[in-house]
């Protein structure tokens, strides 16, 4: 079934602080933000894993992070605490975060010539993935973080997330043509268990789904197979013993989110 965002709680967790690992290399740099760019690369990978016991080596004691939607918190330990009952509370559901490589940028701060800080801003984007279900992309949000170095330790002391929302779909199917005269095999009243009534209706030479919330143009990808334009949605219509289709699969980012019978009246 579809999988969703998390609670606010969880959300504030999982779209925070950015990356070096994936930011092209500038001239002139600090020796040190070559070493942050290697450190940086560590965390990454103990954040996709929830290796908790290496992530909170970068984390400083006094850590502040702000969240557009989740509020504040402060401090290491809440935030590892948040992190495991949250975050990797869950072994049935995954997340993965990947920076948008073309938006981070990286700024050195220096007090007297010497370098005592490092800003890092962009975009990243965040995969969600139940167990034996595909993974998807689930939501995009913006960063800005301070790194600190603290007694010749480099720890992430500062961070804000902000302007978080959907990830925005991309099309990428190819609608084909088929005669009128086969969308009408296609037409009735379909009973789901989760969506409820789905009634799918033909317009000139177009299938529609009625929702009691909204109208969706279907468009064919195959002689059986329909799409939404809008989102990761496909209608898959299975016939039964004679043409007419008698049950319809519907999925979302490629998994089963509906299996809807077509409705029989008495």
């Amino acid at each position: 079934m579809k999988t969703t965002f998390t609670t606010v709680a969880s959300l504030a967790l999982l779209l925070f602080l950015g990356s070096f690992s994936q930011t092209k290399a500038q001239p002139q740099q600090d020796p040190s933000t070559t070493t942050l760019l290697h450190l940086d690369s560590i965390f990454w990978s103990t954040y996709n894993l929830c290796d908790l016991a290496t992530m909170e080596n970068f984390v400083a004691d006094d850590l502040e992070f702000f969240h557009d939607k989740g509020g504040i918190t402060l401090g290491k330990a809440n935030f590892i605490s948040s992190v495991a009952n949250n975050l990797c509370g869950n072994e049935n559901f995954k997340v993965r975060r990947e920076a948008v490589a073309e938006t981070i940028k990286v700024f050195p701060m220096y007090k007297a010539g010497e370098l005592y800080g490092v800003i890092i801003s962009g975009d990243h984007l965040f995969y969600n993935q139940q167990k034996g279900e595909q993974e998807f992309l689930a939501g995009v949000a913006k960063f800005a973080n301070l790194w600190l170095l603290q007694d010749n330790t480099w720890k992430m002391a500062r961070v804000f997330s902000y302007d978080h929302g959907p990830a925005p779909y991309q099309n990428s199917r190819k609608a084909i043509s088929l005669p009128v005269g086969m969308l009408s095999q296609f037409i009735g009243e379909y009973d789901g268990p989760t969506a409820g009534r789905l009634t799918i209706q033909q317009e000139d030479s177009a299938l529609i789904l009625l929702t009691n919330h909204q109208k969706i143009a279907l468009h064919p990808e195959t002689q059986n197979r329909f799409f939404a334009r809008e989102r990761d949605l496909t209608f898959e219509f299975i016939s039964g013993n004679g043409k007419a289709a008698s049950k319809m699969v519907v999925r979302e980012n490629g998994n089963v989110v509906e299996e809807a019978v077509l409705h029989q009246k008495k």
